[in-house]
């Protein structure tokens, strides 16, 4: 008797090898915090689920051949899609979002950055692929099969009951996951990396459209926040101190304030810079913390800027570079400043050429202003010394009092330095990120210092105010292994790692005398507003979401873009509330009056605070709410 062999359809196996290629990928190659077995659950059962709807889809193709053409092109491009994802993650510790897609001019520039977060062992991400196509197209006859109407129908049904399942799940984990969606990590180990871009994509969709809705009703909430939470009637002690001096603002790429005052192999790493937190003439803020997210340099560039937040998809330099805004440059012109930006780099890099136009800054001195040859420069272009060097006869043609900006390169990912420009070794690690990082940290601490020198010897130094900031960090968390062994610590805990995110701020005022240590909560969107008061600016009519850092009224807590923050008394992070002093973590909710419910924990109130400033912050930018202010009339 002859018995009918069963046919295991490619769609099945393209779902089982697919859904396990990427729950190992979740698992080895993403640093996925997972906190019970339920999250585990989820993350284990999400790829197989996304798979199977996506490759379900083949058994409505008639056609043999169109059917396996089908699971032979979806298998590849998903994993170009994982492939792309890791690559991106190796550097950012994210996950892409749609507007970054639109970003990819930026790729030109990043040259060697690109090859060095690209491994050997990513071939084996397509291993799946390289199978289903061979299958797909060498046994064509066995792998296909002819559907009916109701297997169509069940095939659809199952994957769409198994995705309801899914989100049903992901919900009871993580309640309002869709609607307070502000950390990536949280959707994808959640729903699945694909359903993410599918949920990113209709969020990008519906941003997109708050412009044209948007008709200015937004902005007396938004007014009446401000007042009630941030603004300030007195004035500090500073104010004014800078009117008509110079300011001159060092944005210090990928500088982490763990260097400053730190060793490695028994040398400082930044001397320099050392010293300045000790001169009498500085003010160093020891707790100030970078708030970017994806577009890192030109997310600090807006929050110094504006004093908003950027945005937590995308970089708002590329996608909302058109907008109105009420920028530090347009303002210093009423004190007659004049403002200008150096940067030896390409003007279209981050759009800074458009995004410069609508802060309304006088000139742009970009990487065509330079001599750039193979000898003076490295990674990503033109060497600190030299560039400060370069710049000094800019400098010196404009007219005063001036605002300007210099954003260095050296100190970028992947942390290349020539053997010569090196004045310490690098750390011996298991990450060369994190070894070569101090050397170029070392040879940027230098480069600043000859700045000082020739800014003295041009005769600007005295008349000028210059401010020196860390603009993001360097070291990812995925390098958290080594950075434990550097800070002697048996792990970083998610408490470490936001701790990690504070970044040098100096204010340097020469012959002041008065500097010293500030120990309080602050963050880049507290540079635009002590700025303006230090030149001696009215801020009444202005909209902002930081506060004048000499000044005592302070609302206490800085925002992380992904919701996380930091208060005077808590950090909140990983849905944990920590004692900042301690570092433990507290009790997660307290009582009621009546000493039976448990309604909230400690971090609750800011927390709600920090959610209604990122969605105010937001919805200045989606709906480019400052085409209906007249920031020139009275308030």
């Amino acid at each position: 008797m002859h018995v009918k062999r069963f046919k295991v359809p490619l769609y099945v196996i393209a779902t089982i090898l697919f859904g396990l290629k990427t729950y190992i990928v979740y698992r080895v190659l993403f640093n996925i915090e997972l906190d019970n077995a339920m999250q585990e659950l989820i993350l284990f059962i999400n790829p197989f689920i996304s798979a199977f709807l996506v490759f379900s889809i083949s058994v409505w193709f008639k056609k043999k051949t169109r059917q396996m053409k089908y699971l032979r092109y979806t298998a590849l491009i998903g994993s170009f899609i994982i492939f792309a994802n890791l690559v991106f993650y190796r550097s950012f510790t994210d996950f892409i979002t749609v507007p970054q897609l639109f970003q990819g001019g930026n790729a030109a520039d990043l040259g060697s950055s690109i090859l060095n977060l690209i491994k050997p062992y990513d071939i084996l991400l397509f291993a799946d692929a390289a199978i289903i196509w061979w299958l797909g197209s060498k046994r064509e006859e066995q792998m296909a099969v002819h559907y009916l109407r109701r297997s169509k129908v069940f095939a659809l049904v199952l994957s769409l009951m198994l995705l309801a399942g899914n989100f049903f799940l992901a919900e009871m984990e993580r309640p309002q996951l869709f609607t307070k969606a502000f950390d990536r990590e949280y959707l994808v180990k959640n729903i699945g990396l694909f359903n993410y871009h599918i949920y990113d994509t209709i969020v990008h969709s519906k941003v997109k459209t708050q412009r044209v809705f948007a008709d200015g009703n937004e902005i007396p909430e938004i007014k009446h926040y401000m007042e009630e939470h941030i603004r300030s009637n007195t004035k500090s002690d500073l104010f004014g101190i800078a009117k008509d001096k110079n300011i001159i603002f060092i944005s210090a790429e990928s500088l982490q304030s763990f260097v400053i005052n730190n060793e490695v192999n028994g040398q400082e790493i930044t001397p320099f810079l050392n010293e300045l937190v000790e001169d009498e003439d500085t003010y160093y803020f020891e707790n100030f913390y970078h708030q970017t997210e994806q577009g890192k340099t030109s997310d600090s560039e807006f929050l110094i800027e504006n004093s908003l937040y950027p945005l937590s998809r995308g970089a708002v330099f590329f996608t909302h570079g058109q907008n109105e805004y009420n920028g530090l440059p347009e303002l210093l012109q009423q004190a007659d400043y004049y403002s200008a930006v150096f940067h030896a780099n390409g003007k279209s890099f981050w759009n800074r050429d458009q995004m410069y136009d609508s802060l309304k800054y006088d000139y742009f001195y970009g990487v065509e202003a330079y001599e750039v040859t193979k000898e003076n420069s490295v990674g990503w272009g033109l060497k600190d010394k030299p560039y400060f060097e370069q710049s000094m006869k800019y400098l010196q043609s404009l007219e005063q009092p001036f605002y300007t900006k210099f954003i260095t390169l050296t100190n970028h990912f992947p942390f290349e330095l020539d053997e010569k420009d090196r004045s310490i070794e690098p750390y011996d690690s298991n990450s060369n990120t994190l070894n070569n990082y101090f050397p170029t940290v070392r040879y940027m601490d230098e480069a600043i210092e000859l700045f000082f020198e020739q800014l003295k010897q041009a005769n600007l130094y005295d008349n000028s105010i210059i401010i020196i900031m860390g603009d993001h960090y360097g070291i990812s968390a995925n390098h958290n292994r080594a950075m434990s062994r550097y800070l002697e610590k048996d792990e970083i805990t998610p408490f470490d790692h936001v701790q990690l995110q504070k970044v040098p701020f100096f204010v340097h005022i020469p012959g002041h005398g008065k500097g010293k240590v500030m120990d309080k909560i602050a963050g880049q969107i507290d540079v635009k507003p002590t700025i303006m008061h230090m030149v001696g600016l009215d801020t009444s009519n202005d909209i902002y979401f930081g506060n004048d850092l000499f000044h005592d009224d302070r609302k206490g807590f800085i925002a992380l873009r992904n919701g996380d923050f930091i208060s005077d008394d808590y950090i909140y992070t990983s849905s944990i509330c920590y004692d900042r002093r301690t570092g433990e973590p507290l009790e997660q909710n307290i009582e009621d009056t009546n000493g039976e419910t448990p309604v909230e924990n400690a971090c609750t109130p800011i927390a709600e605070k920090v959610e209604t400033e990122l969605e105010y912050s937001d919805q200045i930018i989606y709906g480019d709410l400052f085409r209906f202010i007249d920031f020139n009339d009275t308030p």
